[in-house]
């Protein structure tokens, strides 16, 4: 018989976040080995919201649909920013 006395834990593992910079380098290179211009397709997405301008390929298209595309023209925007070292 269980010992009712106790506490039991359950603990559900989650899917870990995935950070924007990863989803863009994976959505760049996926697009990049299907031929496509990655940063027209890119562009697309960002200002359609339309998905199917990104490739299913290594499911960049699912990836990409999980972050919000406010949060991707902040980061490419942050990313460009830097590089010009405008801060």
């Amino acid at each position: 018989m269980r010992n009712l006395e106790n506490t039991q834990f359950f603990k559900v593992d989650t899917e870990p976040e995935t950070g924007v910079e990863v989803v863009l380098t994976t959505v760049y290179e996926a697009l990049t080995e299907k031929g496509y211009n990655p940063v027209n397709q890119i562009v697309g997405y960002i200002m359609s919201g339309d998905p199917t301008y990104i490739t299913s390929h290594k499911s960049a298209r699912s990836l990409i649909m999980k972050v919000d595309r406010d949060e991707l023209v902040e980061e490419l925007l942050t990313k460009y920013i830097e590089a010009k070292h405008w801060k």
